[in-house]
């Protein structure tokens, strides 16, 4: 695993077209840490997360199928990617795995991946909400309608209609967990459009949050800092990509590895008393919220 550094200059810049895959990045993303066990926390769940092929949602797909649930996930096109976390789910930790291709930003197409979910195992139990995209634009009169609307469609709408499909299908004890942003909390000068879908993220957790109360669906969101994943070099410049991290306290980008844990704490019984919440790996920021 990739250590702190007191150099600003963390990994050799590096870029890829857009949504960018795990095997291309140098250094590969940590996703799992196989020598350490799973303890059964979610025997036998289905959970149902997006953008599960690669980074923050690969490591948390993983780990969920290492504590013990079969899991569908939704991604855009990078099969690659899809196929090595199905690989690793199915082979190292004997759950399965279904894999739902396509884009997230159409409303069709979320409620066919509900659908598919069902189909395969017969019910959920767990929902993450996670795909997202991000586009830099140092000049906010350089953001334009359709590049606007594509990011809202895959980081907010899409969270509505995923959730309005599965819905029906969640039952007492079920969770929905939704991936935020620390630019939820401080802003981003560059990204305005993505930050404004991830404050949008908090205010739809905390209302849907109190919206299922009765129905005992617990509903609470993960809001990461700087993550060393395939959005970084596909999105920014190489030599932001190099240092991408080093300006937070612990001075390094974060791996999915660690982060997955925060979504498993929320996924199972341990969190039972938290809903409407947010926790913040986001290495050692202090925002509110």
């Amino acid at each position: 695993m990739q250590k702190g550094s007191a150099s600003k200059k963390v990994r050799p810049p590096q870029k890829q077209n857009r949504p960018g895959t795990e095997t291309k990045m140098i250094p590969v993303p940590v996703s799992d840490y196989p020598n350490k066990p799973g303890s059964e926390k979610l025997r036998n769940k289905i959970a149902l997360i997006t953008g599960g092929d690669s980074g923050i949602g690969k490591a948390v797909a993983i780990l969920f199928a290492k504590e013990g649930a079969d899991i569908s996930i939704a991604y855009l096109n990078e099969t690659g990617d899809a196929r090595d976390t199905a690989k690793i789910i199915e082979q190292q930790y004997g759950r399965k795995c279904l894999l739902i291709k396509g884009d997230l930003s159409k409303e069709r197409h979320c409620g066919v991946v509900v659908k598919k979910t069902i189909q395969q195992f017969g019910s959920l139990d767990i929902l993450v909400n996670n795909a997202a995209i991000h586009f830099e634009h140092k000049d906010f009169q350089a953001i334009s309608t359709a590049s606007l609307r594509k990011t809202f469609d895959t980081n907010i709408i899409s969270f509505f209609w995923v959730t309005k499909a599965a819905i029906p299908y969640l039952k007492k004890g079920s969770c929905i967990i939704n991936s935020s942003s620390v630019t939820a909390y401080r802003g981003s000068a560059g990204l305005v459009d993505y930050a404004s879908t991830k404050g949008a993220i908090v205010s739809f957790t905390r209302s849907l949050s109190a919206n299922l109360a009765k129905k005992n669906i617990r509903v609470n969101g993960v809001a990461p800092g700087p993550i060393w994943t395939p959005l970084i070099p596909s999105s920014f410049r190489p030599a932001k990509t190099a240092k991408h991290g080093s300006d937070v306290p612990l001075r390094r980008a974060g791996q999915p590895v660690e982060i997955a844990p925060c979504y498993l704490f929320l996924a199972c019984e341990d969190s039972s008393y938290m809903t409407g919440q947010f926790l913040h790996p986001n290495g050692g920021e202090i925002i509110n919220g």
